[in-house]
């Protein structure tokens, strides 16, 4: 699919990070952009230097994601693409031990929480999409629309204590093969983009000597990734018509450890 300015977009969690490194490549190439955020400050910022719209929308809402994509569309028109970014993560064991010998658990409700966002979301933010992409007409190359999804390297080498992120990683990976199933006979096309350690605002916040330890764990090139660099696999997911129902790593050949 070509990018140029017929085309509308949605990237989900574009105020920063992988999705705002996206939302700015999208629109280099005249892409009419909406970003979908919960942080209105940055967001209204990035929306306004990239020429595009921002919606306040709550992934985990199926109110907020309805709302989210009408005024999308009524300032762009029904989008052809959809990139989701929006997601976090936590951390704590399944079962462990403090010093004092209490034993302690995984709390349920916030693994469910990482679940509606990363996983329940995505999803939720595709099949809104790919409704209204089946109302548009195919592109010369035959497709209506094309997605593509955010998992991370966690969803198949997950570490100590991220249970829940990588369990949400994983549904992203694994139902992007039968949502791509799904779209196909519309000339949707799904994949998804497993990053390892990148430079966004999560991966920073721990300091200079925190990124120097995250760096020396990256075989080559020994440093954390660029979001531009997801940006530019994202677009070329989108332009390549050939790429579907794929999951790829981008993360510098990093297999992540134990701890």
């Amino acid at each position: 699919m070509d990018l140029n300015n017929s085309i509308a977009a949605v990237v989900t969690g574009g105020a920063s990070g992988l999705g705002e490194a996206t939302a700015r490549h999208l629109a280099n190439h005249g892409v009419k952009v909406t970003i979908f955020d919960m942080n209105a400050a940055r967001g209204e910022i990035v929306a306004k230097e990239i020429g595009g719209v921002f919606a306040n929308v709550n992934v985990t809402s199926e109110e907020s994601v309805i709302a989210g994509f009408k005024q999308a569309r009524a300032a762009h028109g029904q989008e052809r693409i959809l990139v989701n970014c929006a997601g976090t993560g936590n951390a704590a064991r399944t079962a462990g031990r403090k010093k004092d010998g209490t034993i302690t658990m995984f709390p349920v409700d916030q693994f469910d929480r990482i679940i509606q966002i990363n996983l329940v979301g995505t999803f939720r933010c595709i099949a809104h999409a790919a409704a209204g992409m089946l109302t548009l007409d195919p592109v010369p190359s035959g497709e209506r629309g094309v997605i593509i999804n955010t998992a991370s390297v966690a969803a198949v080498d997950g570490q100590i204590g991220q249970a829940a992120y990588s369990a949400s990683k994983g549904g992203v990976v694994g139902m992007t093969l039968p949502i791509a199933r799904d779209l196909a006979r519309e000339g949707v096309r799904v994949n998804t983009i497993l990053p390892g350690l990148f430079k966004t605002p999560l991966m920073t916040a721990g300091g200079p000597e925190f990124v120097q330890r995250l760096e020396a764990q990256v075989p080559f090139p020994a440093r954390l990734g660029n979001p531009e660099e997801y940006a530019s696999l994202a677009c070329e997911m989108i332009r390549n018509s050939y790429f579907n129902g794929e999951h790829v790593r981008l993360d510098g050949a990093i297999r992540m450890a134990p701890q």
